[in-house]
């Protein structure tokens, strides 16, 4: 019984091969019906039974019960007169079966799981020839059986590898980004990230924390690449950022600080890594809040004032990681009540349906975002682009409360 479990077999649907395998017995023997059978504990089912409408019957008293115990096929020429038949209410009563013939289904390891029977209303006898045929038929069906359950083994070892590998990329993923936004006074703060693959480490990034007292460092960055070489570099961007932001004051000098970092990196990395990032340094207050950034080959921001009017800010600047003096420009802006900085990888802007976002796509977008919450206005964003998402996406959105 352990060995019938273990083929997961019982009550699964018709199959095709095994409906010709009892067609070309019956077909070879010149009976009405041939039938591949599985003994249940209590019941004998038919993984398929041409020229019989039943599907399975009890296990006692069963033709099929008794021929698994043997080796060779089980052969009953007269049921009607055999001692091991006559009294079976299959021979007995209306069903009116004279002739069985049964082979087991040896597995090979060596147990029965059933047959393939062939069964005749009229007695006949059958040739050593014959019985040859039968029991290779039956090793025919162990065969699909075999075949069946080495590729339900096959996709069950896929499917547990691909949950080991998407438990593990959710766990690195999440360890590259912070597990809850901070609380940042007389303001509000949401972000969404989704990488563009569960079963893979994405390169986008974020991060919100403080600096000082009254100050905070807020960044979005996109590491080239996926996988384990991306995780490393965005956990180095991330926290070269973390410990430059304290000891350099400019949002510049903070991100030519991780510029040499990544330098060092690229020599001993097996292909040049870089680094888009925006820096911005977030002084709050209730008259609003007052931001500083620096943006390295990165999206440019986009404000969203309390009015629905829309500004782009910032400067391009140079790649993090390539040379090994970066152009960086600083740009100062306030935020009054109401107003919003957004941040978006270039995820964002390369996905959306029907065609890409792009920038323009993204402020028309968030000019409908008005007087929305950061939280809505990053889940309006990431149900715009989300459909068709082609790479890792990252929004964060900071709006001054006053």
């Amino acid at each position: 019984m352990d060995a019938v479990r273990r083929y997961d077999i019982l009550d699964t649907p018709p199959d095709g091969a095994f409906d010709r395998i009892a067609a070309v017995a019956a077909q070879l023997f010149q009976v009405p019906i041939a039938i591949v059978s599985v003994v249940d504990t209590d019941r004998i089912w038919f993984k398929s039974h041409y020229g019989l409408d039943v599907a399975q019957i009890d296990r006692q008293p069963g033709l099929c019960a008794s021929a698994i115990l043997q080796d060779d096929p089980w052969i009953v020429n007269d049921a009607k007169v055999d001692p091991r038949t006559l009294a079976n209410p299959l021979v007995a009563g209306e069903f009116g079966l004279r002739f069985y013939a049964g082979a087991p289904l040896t597995t090979h390891d060596g147990f029965n799981l059933g047959t393939l029977c062939v069964i005749d209303h009229e007695p006949r006898a059958v040739t050593a020839e014959e019985a040859r045929m039968l029991a290779d038929l039956a090793e025919v069906v162990v065969d699909e059986l075999e075949l069946r359950r080495s590729a339900r083994l096959a996709v069950d070892s896929a499917e547990h590898r691909r949950s080991e590998v998407e438990h593990l990329a959710q766990a690195l993923q999440a360890s590259l980004l912070p597990p809850s936004l901070p609380f940042i006074p007389h303001a509000s703060l949401a972000a969404r990230f989704k990488p563009a693959s569960r079963f893979e480490v994405g390169g986008d990034f974020y991060d919100v924390f403080p600096i000082t007292g009254d100050a905070w460092g807020l960044v979005i960055g996109d590491v080239m690449g996926k996988g384990p070489h991306a995780a490393a570099l965005t956990s180095a961007a991330r926290y070269t950022i973390r410990a430059a932001a304290i000891l350099e004051p400019a949002p510049r000098q903070v991100l030519d600080t991780v510029n040499r970092a990544l330098l060092t990196e690229r020599a001993t990395a097996l292909e040049s890594p870089f680094v888009t990032a925006l820096f911005a340094r977030v002084e709050p207050s209730k008259a609003g809040v007052h931001i500083e950034l620096s943006v390295a080959g990165h999206p440019l921001p986009t404000v969203l004032r309390a009015d629905g009017s829309l500004e782009v800010v910032g400067e391009p600047g140079t790649l993090l990681g390539v040379l090994p003096e970066v152009q960086l420009t600083e740009t100062a802006l306030d935020l009054g009540p109401g107003d919003s900085l957004v941040l978006v990888t270039d995820g964002v802007l390369d996905s959306g349906s029907p065609e890409r976002l792009q920038q323009v796509g993204l402020e028309r977008l968030l000019a409908a975002c008005r007087g929305l919450s950061p939280q809505e206005v990053v889940d309006r964003v990431h149900t715009e682009v989300a459909p068709a998402q082609r790479d890792d996406i990252a929004i964060v959105c900071l709006t001054a409360s006053g």
